[in-house]
């Protein structure tokens, strides 16, 4: 038996113990076109089961079908349900006073970043995010920390917060990213004393309610987006999971394809 034979018998197997009862295959038969009602043509439940499930397993191609039209309606729903997330919390996506501003903050076109710190390909991504600032001075760019790795990554996140506070948002976040060794506390404040910040104050605001309101607004974003994780890119309506190879190209083509059509939520 070969793999895909082996995994075509599975899965016709799992479908059937899963989905066909009695029950389930008479209602389907009764809903099929040009089909009659089963016991007025004397056909008992069992019957028609084993008339199913025997057409089932002889061309299991047709799971192959549900499978695919199943996954196809779930991702426009998931789309649907995205969009309208993303009308419905527009404000707080584009345009909340807790978030820091880069780029071009009259800009025609908002990228949004969800990212945490300590994410090995957030920290992978920030130089395109960057070279899309550079290359194009009509981009507004809002970033928004998503601490989903532990007690560290809050901390850092607060760092960011708390130094937007003293005006140097941008700088503790180019280095929490570009210096080595995971971001937490004491990166956090080592990186204060070097770019001139008041620490002592930094401390202060790290546990302030604005940069508390930050972290929970972004959260529940988070949330109602249904991220599954960061880097997670909005660019108007938009989007970009993850952090692909050719993430700045991807970026620009966003970028263009919603400054055409005009961003209307952003």
């Amino acid at each position: 038996m070969t793999l895909k034979s082996g995994l075509a018998t599975a899965l016709v197997a799992a479908v059937v113990a899963a989905i066909v009862s009695a029950a389930t295959i008479t209602a389907i038969w009764r809903a099929a076109p040009g089909m009659v009602d089963a016991p007025a043509a004397g056909l008992k439940e069992k019957d028609v089961t084993d008339i199913v499930r025997n057409y089932l397993t002889e061309n299991p191609e047709i799971l192959v079908e549900m499978t695919t039209e199943l996954d196809n309606r779930q991702r426009d729903e998931q789309a649907a349900q995205q969009e309208k997330a993303i009308s419905d919390n527009a404000d707080a996506l584009f345009r909340s006073n807790h978030a820091y501003v880069g780029g071009n903050p009259d800009g025609d076109v908002t990228v949004v970043e969800f990212f945490d710190y300590n994410c090995g390909y957030c920290k992978r991504a920030m130089p395109d995010l960057v070279k899309l600032i550079d290359s194009d001075d009509k981009v507004r760019v809002v970033l928004k920390e998503l601490p989903i790795f532990g007690d560290d990554s809050d901390d850092a996140a607060k760092g960011a917060l708390a130094a937007k506070l003293q005006g140097k948002y941008f700088e503790m976040h180019q280095k929490l990213f570009s210096e080595s060794g995971k971001a937490n506390k004491d990166k956090v404040l080592q990186i204060a004393d070097e770019i001139g910040l008041d620490v002592e104050q930094l401390k202060k605001d790290m546990e302030s309610e604005e940069v508390g309101k930050a972290l929970e607004e972004a959260r529940e974003l988070a949330q109602k987006l249904g991220l599954q994780g960061t880097p997670y890119y909005l660019i108007g309506d938009q989007t970009i999971p993850g952090a692909p190879e050719d993430l700045y190209d991807r970026l620009s083509e966003k970028v263009a394809e919603v400054r055409e059509k005009g961003c209307k939520i952003c």
